[in-house]
């Protein structure tokens, strides 16, 4: 028995699924708004350091008591395969922290800085303070 052959419809750009990086500014979006509910100020957005083989850190954030807060966030549809926070691998904290120290040699003054994960997975946003550290 054959089955009927569904037609195909020319699907509109606007329908698609999201690219990357639309699903990864869309994460960045509502983690830098969850952020800014719980009284942190942006710095700096994609900060990145000049030339190849650097870092970037999606949101340089400020809490109220002046603490510099490094920002990664994550987005997975689920939690399978460890979710979106395991998926900070050494690797990639190492090149946060590159960046970090690259941010912070343009201050005139070091402040107290932590690194956090926000981690978003579904509908679901998780918060991990100082998730790694620098050394």
């Amino acid at each position: 028995m054959e089955f009927p052959r569904e037609k195909e419809v020319a699907v509109p750009i606007t329908q698609r699924a999201a690219t990357t990086k639309q699903t990864g500014d869309a994460a960045e979006d509502l983690a830098l708004a969850h952020l800014q509910r719980k009284g942190l100020k942006l710095v700096a957005r994609n900060y990145r350091t000049p030339g190849r083989g650097g870092g970037e850190i999606d949101l340089v954030m400020r809490e109220p008591d002046g603490t510099v807060v490094f920002v990664e966030v994550r987005k997975r549809a689920s939690r399978s395969h460890g979710g979106a926070a395991a998926s900070v691998s050494f690797f990639k904290q190492r090149r946060i922290v590159f960046a970090a120290r690259h941010f912070i040699m343009r201050l005139a003054k070091e402040p107290a800085c932590r690194f956090d994960v926000i981690s978003v997975e579904g509908d679901h946003i998780e918060w991990l303070r100082a998730a790694f550290d620098a050394a």
